[in-house]
């Protein structure tokens, strides 16, 4: 007996980390369809843009005014319109609204949440700073429907797979729900490691104000010393216009396959935001380099102090500053094969054996599914 298998995914137009999760559960699935709200291939990788994708009926709007967050008021209403009637597992992968979908009773939702959507639940000023005034009213004016809507729709999941810990006592506090944990994966196999490291430090993130990009550059230009990063985002004229003068490149965005050159040949990465998870933070570790970090959420799962990394607390520039000179110190102590191994305990293979474990402990039907999977 055949089983019909669906995927939906809040968003698709660059590969962040949402996005290689998603890309490692489809590769178990070979013939399932692909839902997302917006879709633009340009940035995706094959796996993505080779599958069937069904978009949302906005789609034809984005396509003109490229930006997701301006049709926030009305995707509570475009995910309600999609029918799934004829599939018996639907998996969506989420860190906005899409959970919501409506399935048929007989039909199995497991959804693997990334986070509870940080601009509705718990950082809602961080994300009202990157707003004009207008945009700021207008978003007050709706962020409480939001939030009923959300609230709502998280009874609509059969079951909750969460990326850290950390997420799962989101999930618990805001939505009132249980959650285990498959932590995300890390393409091991595509970074390597260096003796021949160079003298800067390293950030790649989306440059947005939660990530907290700001107090590393003020650090770095009080300690005088390089630091490269790599990422785009609407802060990206800001910090532009703050980093002249000083030993900070800001690259934005690099192809993914010159991405290794720069984990594998930093001093540390730092990463001073936080973060549900932090799937940075592994990629530097497959890269066999330290990390600096901000010593709160997904990086306490990641980092153990004096092994792979070290801590900064409180979430200053001062406390940065502190924590890199005693690196400069200390950065012997660290050994790029053991850091790199532990990296391996996050590898893509690991990640799809364990989805599947899980899976087939809560999904009823799971046997009558072992046609549609590519078993790693």
């Amino acid at each position: 007996m055949k089983i019909k298998i669906a995927f939906v995914h809040h968003w698709l137009y660059t590969m962040r980390g949402g996005e290689k999760v998603l890309e490692a559960m489809l590769e178990l699935f070979p013939t399932a369809d692909l839902f997302t709200l917006f879709y633009r291939p340009g940035r995706l990788s094959p796996v993505l843009t080779n599958r069937k994708v069904i978009t949302s009926c906005l789609q034809p709007l984005f396509k003109l005014y490229p930006n997701h967050s301006i049709f926030l008021p009305f995707i509570p209403w475009a995910v309600e319109q999609w029918d799934f009637r004829e599939y018996k597992l639907v998996i969506s992968s989420d860190a906005s609204l899409v959970k919501g979908i409506i399935t048929l009773p007989e039909t199995f939702h497991l959804c693997y949440c990334h986070t509870p959507p940080r601009y509705l639940w718990g950082y809602t000023q961080e994300y009202l700073e990157t707003l004009p005034c207008v945009k700021r009213f207008l978003f007050n004016c709706i962020a409480n429907y939001l939030r009923i809507w959300d609230s709502v729709a998280s009874k609509r999941v059969d079951f909750f797979v969460a990326n850290s810990y950390n997420v799962v006592r989101r999930i618990n506090k805001y939505y009132g729900r249980d959650a285990e944990v498959v932590y995300p994966p890390v393409e091991v196999e595509k970074f390597y490691t260096t003796e021949s490291c160079k003298e800067f430090y390293l950030i790649v993130s989306q440059l947005v104000p939660y990530k907290r990009v700001d107090i590393a550059l003020e650090a770095f230009k009080q300690l005088r010393k390089p630091l490269i990063i790599i990422g785009e985002g609407p802060l990206f004229s800001r910090y532009k216009k703050m980093i002249k003068g000083s030993n900070i490149k800001l690259l934005g965005f690099v192809e993914k396959d010159k991405l290794p050159w720069y984990y594998a040949h930093c001093k540390a990465f730092i990463f001073p935001g936080e973060e549900d998870f932090g799937i940075t933070l592994l990629e530097a570790f497959a890269s066999g380099r330290p990390v600096i970090a901000y010593k709160r959420g997904g990086a306490l799962e990641i980092v153990k102090e004096g092994e792979t990394g070290l801590f900064f607390n409180p979430q200053t520039p001062q406390a940065l500053i502190e924590t890199v000179k005693r690196f400069e110190n200390e950065g012997k102590n660290f050994f790029a094969s053991r850091i790199k191994k532990f990296a391996e305990n996050f590898s893509k293979k690991e990640f799809q054996k364990n989805f599947l474990a899980l899976l087939s402990r809560v999904y009823p039907e799971f046997p009558l599914l072992s046609s549609e999977i590519n078993f790693p």
